[in-house]
């Protein structure tokens, strides 16, 4: 998972982090805190590319994403 990109976001009205990866579509979790989020993440993420592979569908490589300065 460390080589996908990870966005985490605050959920104020459910009062929740939620984090995804953005090149796994639909690949997501939430947790009460940031570390709860990434851990839960990690488990969807091994879902996510498991069925890929069940189903033989093509997995995205991770994207680099740089900020220009």
């Amino acid at each position: 998972m460390a080589q996908y990109s990870i966005y985490i976001q605050y959920d104020n009205v459910d009062k929740i982090y939620i984090a995804s990866i953005p090149e796994l579509q639909g690949c997501m979790a939430h947790g009460e805190t940031k570390e709860e989020a990434l851990k839960e993440l990690e488990i969807a993420c091994e879902l996510w590319l498991e069925t890929a592979r069940e189903l033989g569908k093509e997995i995205p490589q991770p994207a680099l994403y740089t900020e220009k300065v």
